[in-house]
């Protein structure tokens, strides 16, 4: 593909998506909130065993949208901006919503034919399935709309919808508890009602019944769909198998209560660090792809951005891994969750390299050659299922750690390896750079800490977050301001 050099597109660009980023920020941010709230909510109301199968019944959940629902969601921001160039909207969007509605149905044929090898291979109660397939429709539909949202660059709707569906589905979930005592089924009641109401305010935000005609579905039109979304699922599956799985695994070892355990170790790291991370990729990627459509050079956006994340999200994560034992006391309110502290670095490091690819993949997805992404992760996957069942034996949670954070690494290493040609990454080592010199004085201020000065461990843990951005930005002004990019 040959791309058309426009330094003033590219300004106006960078423009936009910080723009968008400041207007989809109040979304993460609070949803960062609503996730840290979560934990110590749901555990001080729940035991570690409903804990536990409340993270599995998610985990059967996220299963699987991944088959049946993300996909098309995706695939309908990815093609959005062609079908809306040639005017084709109404068609494209009968296309996304009958494939929707096929999913849904061959969904819920193969539960019912074989909902008993659903309950022995994930070893969950039959209520609870059943619950998990009615919470489906209601979820897949909140994915494309979310989608189409983000594709028509909503941000401010995307914002008020997603900060709207945080805290409403964490007060029925309450709610639904204290007066009804149904367990974990309460939080699955609590998602299902809440998300029901945000799927009507997403169809009035996208707009999508003024544009929504049923029109005779062409073949040609489908094809790209299943070609782009399928890969997709696959790659979404890897990536479940390589953090959810390891619960399955853990519950037929160990029972719900390890369970609860690992469940509570990932939503203080993945769900929680994700939603704040997400900023940027959330605002650029509609942007970079239609960029990519008009044939414009994407790759120094990409590489610009690709350094913010590294900026914004490793000082954070390495701050976290340090103190894992007081982050998980402050976010839990039940002590027999404490010992999930020994998975916070794992963890932690994992999502780090996890949020990572989403920059060195973008190339297959920029290319429709997301087979290549799928491989990767399966590769990936396999790998942590082989790690889990080894090192979960052996060393426990530990293992679990081990495992999480080896698959995510290998799942990075593989995508900056294999480079589709006019789409490699370019090396950020303007900010690299500044961040390395910025990274010694906060080692030292670690070691006083260690040793002579005690406070808080919250105030220890800003105190290095402010020390190290003070001197990235004193670096940026001085030492390093000539360095090339």
């Amino acid at each position: 593909m040959e791309y058309v050099e426009n330094r003033e597109v590219e300004k106006e660009q960078l423009k936009a998506i910080f723009r968008d980023m400041v207007k989809y920020s109040p979304s993460k941010i609070i949803g960062m909130l609503g996730n840290a709230i979560i934990v110590p909510v749901y555990t001080s109301l729940l035991s570690p065993e409903e804990y536990g199968l409340y993270s599995l019944s998610i985990a059967v959940l996220s299963f699987l949208c991944i088959i049946f629902s993300d996909w098309v969601g995706l695939s309908g921001l990815r093609f959005f901006k062609r079908h809306q160039m040639i005017q084709d909207m109404p068609k494209y969007l009968t296309t996304l919503v009958t494939i929707l509605i096929s999913n849904i149905f061959v969904m819920f044929l193969g539960a019912y034919i074989f909902r008993h090898n659903f309950y022995d291979f994930f070893n969950i109660p039959a209520k609870y399935f059943a619950a998990i397939l009615i919470l489906i429709i209601p979820v897949a539909i909140r994915a494309l709309l979310f989608q189409l949202l983000r594709a028509q660059l909503k941000s401010i709707s995307f914002t008020l919808s997603t900060i709207i569906n945080q805290f409403l589905t964490i007060l029925l979930s309450v709610f639904f508890i204290k007066f009804f005592h149904l367990g974990a089924m309460s939080l699955l009641l609590g998602m299902g009602v809440s998300i029901s109401l945000i799927d009507l305010l997403l169809i009035y935000q996208s707009n999508i019944l003024s544009w929504f005609r049923i029109q005779k579905i062409e073949w040609h039109s489908v094809v790209p769909i299943f070609k782009y979304g399928i890969p997709i699922a696959a790659t979404s599956l890897s990536a479940w198998i390589i953090n959810q799985s390891n619960k399955f695994i853990m519950n037929s070892i160990h029972g719900f209560s390890q369970v609860g355990i690992v469940g509570v170790a990932y939503g203080l790291t993945l769900p929680l660090l994700m939603t704040i991370f997400s900023i940027i990729t959330v605002a650029a990627i509609p942007r970079i792809i239609n960029m990519y459509e008009e044939k414009i050079d994407v790759r120094p956006i990409i590489s610009r951005f690709t350094g913010y994340y590294i900026l914004i999200s490793l000082p954070v994560i390495i701050v976290i891994s340090l103190y894992a034992s007081d982050y998980v006391q402050m976010l839990s309110s039940n002590d027999k969750f404490l010992t999930a502290f020994k998975l916070i670095p794992y963890f932690a490091f994992g999502t780090f390299f996890m949020a990572l690819t989403d920059y060195t993949t973008l190339q297959y997805h920029l290319a429709n050659k997301t087979y290549i992404e799928f491989i990767i992760k399966l590769t990936s996957g396999i790998s942590n299922i082989v790690l889990n069942i080894v090192l979960i034996p052996k060393y426990g949670l530990v293992g679990v750690g081990i495992a999480t954070l080896g698959a995510n690494f290998l799942y990075f290493l593989l995508s900056i390896t294999i480079v589709l040609p006019g789409l490699s990454l370019i090396f950020p080592r303007l900010i690299l750079s500044r961040m390395f010199g910025a990274f010694i004085p906060c080692c030292f201020l670690y070691y006083l800490f260690a040793k002579f000065i005690h406070i808080p461990a919250l105030f220890e843990m800003f105190s290095l977050i402010f020390v190290f951005y003070f001197c990235y930005w004193g670096f940026s002004k001085t030492l390093l301001k000539r360095v090339s990019k």
